[in-house]
Parts: C-alpha cells; sequence; structure tokens
C-alpha cells in the first residue's frame, strides 16, 4: 500500500513568504520507497512534526530552482546521507537544480558529492528507482525552463505530478494513466497568468487525464483563500472527483484511494 503525506500545501511566493500554508512538499511511501518531492522552506521541521524520519529517505526529488520547491534539499541531502557519512540515497533533479542556469545554483557541489547518485533528468527520460520502480519524467511549460513533473508507478497505480506550469497539450498526454493526479495550483478561477496552473486549466488536465482522484495542493495565497469552493468547481466541471490538500493529510493508495489527517 502506497502512502502519500502532504507536509505542506502551499506554494508561490506570497503564500511561501507569509507561510499561510506550510511549504514542505510531498513525501511518497510504498514497500523499498520513500522518497520527499519538493522540499520547500520548513520541510524538516514539518517532517518531525508528522512523525517522518528523514534519515530514512531514498530519494529526494527536486523539480526546478525556485525557493518555494528546493530550499530544505540540502538538510534533507544530509539527512538522508547521515551528516555525509553514510553515502547513499538519489537526487533528481532538473537541470537548474543539478547543473545550475543563469543565477539558480540550489544544491552545492558537497551536497551533490556526498549523495550516491545524482540524475539531471529531462522531459522524456525513464528509469527505474531502487531498481523496481518506474518513473517517467513529464514536460512542463514554467518560467524556469528546466522544469519537470513525473509519472511514477507503485504497486498499487501510478502517481503523476505536475510542478509548476501553465496548461498545454503535451502535459494531458504525459499524464494520461495517472490512478493519483497531484497538480500544484498556484491561480484560482479567473486567475489564470503565464507559467502557472489555473482552476479553468486544471479542471482540462483532469478531464483529458481522467484519474480516478485529483488533489490540488502547492497552493497559491488566492486559491488558499476558498481552496475548497475551488476543487468543488474543478469536480463539477471536469467530472473527477477533486479535493484540495491540506497540510498533514495522508492519502493511501491501494484497491481504494482513501484520504486521512493525522
Amino acid at each position: 500500500m502506497a502512502k502519500i503525506t502532504f507536509i505542506g500545501t502551499g506554494g508561490g511566493r506570497f503564500a511561501t513568504i507569509f507561510q499561510k500554508r506550510a511549504t514542505g512538499g510531498i513525501y511518497i511511501a510504498d514497500k523499498g520507497l520513500l522518497m520527499h518531492v519538493d522540499p520547500g522552506p520548513g520541510a524538516l521541521v514539518k517532517m518531525y512534526e508528522l512523525g517522518l524520519d528523514p534519515t530514512q529517505t531514498d530519494v529526494v526529488f527536486v523539480s526546478h530552482a525556485h525557493p518555494d520547491h528546493y530550499t530544505d534539499a540540502e538538510i534533507l541531502i544530509e539527512a538522508m546521507t547521515l551528516g555525509g557519512k553514510n553515502r547513499r540515497g538519489m537526487l533528481i533533479g532538473s537541470e537548474s537544480v543539478i547543473n545550475g542556469i543563469n543565477d539558480y545554483r540550489p544544491i552545492s557541489f558537497y551536497h551533490k558529492k556526498i549523495v550516491k547518485e545524482v540524475k539531471m533528468v529531462k522531459p522524456g527520460d525513464k528509469f527505474l528507482i531502487k531498481d523496481w520502480y518506474e518513473i517517467n519524467i513529464t514536460p512542463a511549460l514554467h518560467s524556469d525552463e528546466t522544469t519537470v513533473g513525473f509519472k511514477l508507478t507503485l504497486e498499487s497505480g501510478v502517481v503523476s505530478y505536475t510542478s509548476d506550469t501553465q496548461i498545454f497539450d503535451g502535459l494531458i498526454k504525459a499524464h494520461k494513466g495517472a490512478r493519483l493526479l497531484i497538480i500544484c495550483l498556484t491561480r484560482p478561477l479567473n486567475g489564470k497568468i503565464p507559467f502557472h496552473m489555473s482552476a479553468e486549466d486544471a479542471a482540462e488536465l483532469i478531464k483529458e487525464v481522467k484519474p480516478e482522484l485529483a488533489i490540488l495542493t502547492h497552493m497559491g495565497l488566492k486559491v488558499l483563500s476558498n481552496a475548497t469552493e475551488q476543487a468543488n468547481w474543478i469536480t463539477q466541471n471536469s467530472g473527477i472527483p477533486t479535493i484540495a490538500a491540506f497540510d498533514g493529510m495522508r492519502v493511501y493508495m491501494e484497491d481504494k484511494i482513501e484520504i486521512k489527517k493525522d
């Protein structure tokens, strides 16, 4: 059974600055796999509050080089490697995260050196994590042009994660086949801007991908003011059950997908 913990459900610069929601990303646990996705500010502290042990993490995934997605990555790499004493684990990231582009240098050379495996990924890449879990790297259209999402095949089905992106035809195609679709929703209804997902965009994506369940996270301030209403509108307009995640929410995925509060 897969367990997905929403360590933090806020996103975008102002939700992050004011910490209206935590910004620690997502933790995916399945048999033999513990993966932290986009560990933004406060991820480490929030993990301990939720009873998660960062020293047991196997994979840190950073979709792009914006602070609300990466700022706790280095300390979580230190936790994963027991302060660099145990060279283990995997760091997966976009080109801006791993190699740095322009002014982006989010992960130090030191932290990349103490991890057992570092993978710089681009859309279309496909490989196995821990020789078992297939991950497909998906495209995004964001202001960091190297941004990526993923489709991860777990024992109980495929979990897809969009990261920050606006909608485009390739995004729909890339996430087809997802049982659980996790969408970064920074913009509300009637609030569309370039490089970000709005509620209208999310409804279109969900309607075309047809997951069993869609979850909204990494929500901007204007979404958080009425997140449940936004999710209900998306459900009505996509025909697919859609919920707005909350901090500490756990999703259990087996024969059924169940939502629980810690």
